[in-house]
């Protein structure tokens, strides 16, 4: 989830030592044996490892800084057989950490890529204890904001994802410093150099020397997914970009070039839905109001859920927040209120984290995402939803309530009936922050063409294969970011070895 500020993001850029504009040591007549394409999560850690097994190494970022979504994530990471599992006495096994992560997204992950990364998880965040990683107190735990695993094996850093990329930087200093490593950034890579056999043999790059071909034996996309590019989002999933929260530089670049060289995209599909996002409007893609996480495992819900129609769809107090989520997911438009009366904002917790109860009762005057009403016929009209339905469900709802009856939808927590007006509404949206689509790669990460046949040369790993490949169509714990820098790893010390 958010959790920097733009104001914090950018003193942050300006405080880290590669917030430069570095082209002068990039010669266009070198022959690179690896060009990474992203200098975030996934290009970083491959560059590195790139350049210590003697790999002439190429780093090229459009950005001013390295980092990318670094900058803008909790940078949760999971992983079996960790230090900081051993600091706790907890047991694990990569075994374990893979079944865990196909329970929670029900299958639906790749099991080879899914085994990789499990396989390789701990050692990732070892290395990154090695150079000063460290969590929060506490941790690491079973799970925050997604459905939990069984094992004490997720954890998130003491400054969320920039503790990742201080972990990074002094060694890519130190490679940079030895020439290992040359470094372009605030340099967009504008094509793929492929030669009539299909074979990539570099890039062409724009920065602030001009437009340069860079020859290379390898070229890697580590360039990120698509969730800021609302127009190339909805292509590659058939549903809207919703809301605008995903980090900036999220275009698609990397997908995009993947695609012009004959890679297939695959796991558009897997798109899922988060719950509780407030839009400032019906409009895509919105900016963000307020958030009501909706995870029962935070907080139990007092308020019911209903669709556009008017309808109860899901049980709110659902042990698993996938299974909330999916509920959204299965909505037209993904679109979800919650309804309470004056009883529940007087006794329960906030809905919206951090809000007063004051805030929530008055905030109808200010903002269209809420309503209230003396009603529910009015509140529903108000609302935009279907009264009739509201009142048969809300109805539904309270004479279960009072004669003791089991719920339709198997809610177990039912502290109150809804009777007493005012009555509240809150519009909410499904939404997400990363892309589901990628290219789609082997577990070499060559990238594939449409008949799973390997281009050659050419690479992806991080978000560009798509948060699908290891996450599934849900969100399951730090499947994203570990897949991403264990790739990185691995890809790193293969290409060097193969040249």
């Amino acid at each position: 989830m958010l959790n920097l500020s733009r104001r914090t993001l950018l003193a942050s850029v300006a405080a880290l030592s590669l917030s430069r504009t570095d082209t002068t040591r990039a010669d266009p007549s070198r022959h690179y044996d690896v060009i990474v394409v992203g200098g975030g999560t996934a290009g970083i850690p491959c560059a590195l490892f790139a350049a210590q097994g003697g790999a002439r190494v190429l780093l090229i970022e459009k950005s001013p800084a390295l980092g990318g979504t670094l900058f803008w994530s909790t940078g949760q990471i999971a992983g079996a057989g960790t230090v900081f599992q051993q600091r706790l006495g907890i047991t694990d096994s990569p075994d374990a950490h893979f079944d865990d992560c196909m329970r929670i997204n029900e299958n639906t992950a790749d099991p080879a890529l899914t085994r990789l990364t499990v396989d390789h998880a701990g050692d990732t965040i070892n290395w990154l204890a090695e150079r000063g990683f460290e969590v929060m107190a506490g941790h690491p735990v079973t799970g925050i904001g997604h459905d939990h695993f069984t094992t004490r094996r997720y954890q998130q850093g003491v400054k969320s994802g920039l503790s990742i990329l201080e972990a990074f930087l002094p060694s890519l200093e130190a490679s940079i410093a030895q020439q290992q490593v040359t470094l372009l950034t605030g340099t967009a890579v504008e094509g793929l150099i492929q030669e009539r056999s299909g074979k990539i043999v570099g890039v062409t790059a724009t920065g602030p020397s001009g437009t340069h071909d860079f020859r290379g034996s390898h070229v890697v996309l580590a360039s990120g997914g698509c969730a800021a590019n609302p127009r190339l989002f909805e292509d590659l999933h058939g549903v809207p970009l919703y809301a605008k929260t995903a980090y900036p530089t999220s275009q698609g670049d990397g997908l995009i070039l993947g695609m012009s060289a004959g890679g297939a995209i695959v796991g558009g599909e897997k798109y899922a839905s988060l719950p509780g996002l407030v839009p400032d409007a019906w409009q895509y893609p919105a900016q963000m109001h307020a958030w009501a996480p909706l995870h029962p495992m935070v907080r139990q819900p007092w308020e019911i859920l209903v669709n556009a129609r008017g309808e109860r769809f899901v049980r709110e107090d659902h042990p698993s927040v996938h299974q909330i989520e999916r509920g959204i997911y299965r909505q037209p438009g993904h679109r979800h209120w919650a309804i309470y009366d004056a009883d529940m904002l007087a006794k329960s917790e906030p809905i919206i984290p951090d809000w007063s109860r004051d805030r929530l009762a008055t905030e109808h005057q200010s903002h269209p995402m809420f309503s209230r009403a003396m009603s529910l016929e009015t509140l529903a009209f108000r609302a935009g939803i279907n009264a009739a339905a509201l009142k048969q469900n809300i109805d539904d709802y309270n004479r279960r309530v009072r004669q003791g009856e089991t719920d339709r939808l198997g809610r177990t927590h039912r502290p109150m009936t809804i009777e007493k007006a005012p009555f509240y509404a809150i519009a909410m949206q499904g939404w997400t922050l990363v892309s589901f689509a990628g290219l789609s790669v082997n577990t070499n990460f060559q990238v594939l063409d449409p008949e799973r046949r390997p281009i050659l040369n050419l690479f992806a790993i991080g978000e560009v294969i798509g948060a699908g490949a290891t996450s599934g169509a849900a969100y399951t714990n730090g499947m994203l970011v570990t897949p991403a820098i264990t790739f990185g790893r691995l890809l790193g010390a293969r290409l060097a070895k193969s040249d």
